[in-house]
């Protein structure tokens, strides 16, 4: 009795209205209705090794389509669906993936019904590094009698960082156009450079410096 009266009689009301609010809510859930949503989510890569990159030009995304009680889908955020894809041990090349409903991640009490597309293709490289001069672009006009004696950029060359035979392709980096209008001697432009190939990038995208020289053309008035 002693037993009973510490573990079960011990607060019992409080004890029983526990049981009854559990119980409702599990009725409410219980019964809550079943509706459907699609997300939209980004492949996400994990544990790519070190020195592979992404040769593929273009990454879809993923449409996940969940089912599940009315009131968690209306809450469910794309920030909580997650398409993952593990890249342990991906040497480079092309790699098919199947998107199956077992690598996408949602909430509790949620279920992933189709996943589109089912499938996708990625193509991987080795990671480069090369040095390619930087070429300026000068726009602008000039007084008459004058023309561009010469241009220079500080630094001449930039360092690039992408996949092998991307890198390899890359001729030059080009900087932001430079108006020029109006210099007569020389004047110093604050600018920035880019490559053209979206899979390249700069491994320092600092300012580059161009400068335009001016000169008057002989016999020119």
């Amino acid at each position: 009795m002693d037993i009973l009266r510490k573990y079960v009689f011990h607060n019992f009301g409080l004890k029983l209205l526990s049981l009854g609010i559990a119980v409702l809510l599990w009725l409410g859930v219980a019964h809550d209705p079943v509706a459907e949503i699609v997300v939209t989510v980004p492949l996400e890569f994990h544990n790519a090794p070190e020195k592979l990159e992404i040769s593929s030009e273009s990454i879809p995304q993923v449409k996940v389509r969940v089912r599940g009680p009315v009131r968690l889908v209306r809450e469910l955020a794309p920030t909580e669906v997650h398409a993952v894809l593990d890249l342990s041990g991906t040497a480079p090349g092309e790699r098919s993936y199947d998107l199956s409903p077992g690598r996408i991640h949602v909430p509790d009490d949620l279920q992933v019904v189709q996943v589109v597309p089912s499938m996708v293709r990625i193509s991987f490289d080795t990671r480069a590094t090369r040095q390619v001069e930087v070429r300026p672009r000068v726009i602008g006009r000039f007084a008459s009698g004058y023309r561009i004696a010469h241009i220079t950029c500080s630094p001449p060359v930039v360092t690039i960082v992408g996949p092998t035979r991307h890198v390899e392709e890359v001729e030059a980096a080009i900087t932001d156009p430079v108006d020029a209008t109006g210099v007569v001697d020389s004047a110093t432009f604050t600018t920035h450079a880019y490559v053209a190939d979206p899979l390249v990038r700069l491994a320092d995208p600092s300012p580059i410096r161009v400068t335009v020289s001016v000169e008057k053309v002989k016999g020119g008035g």
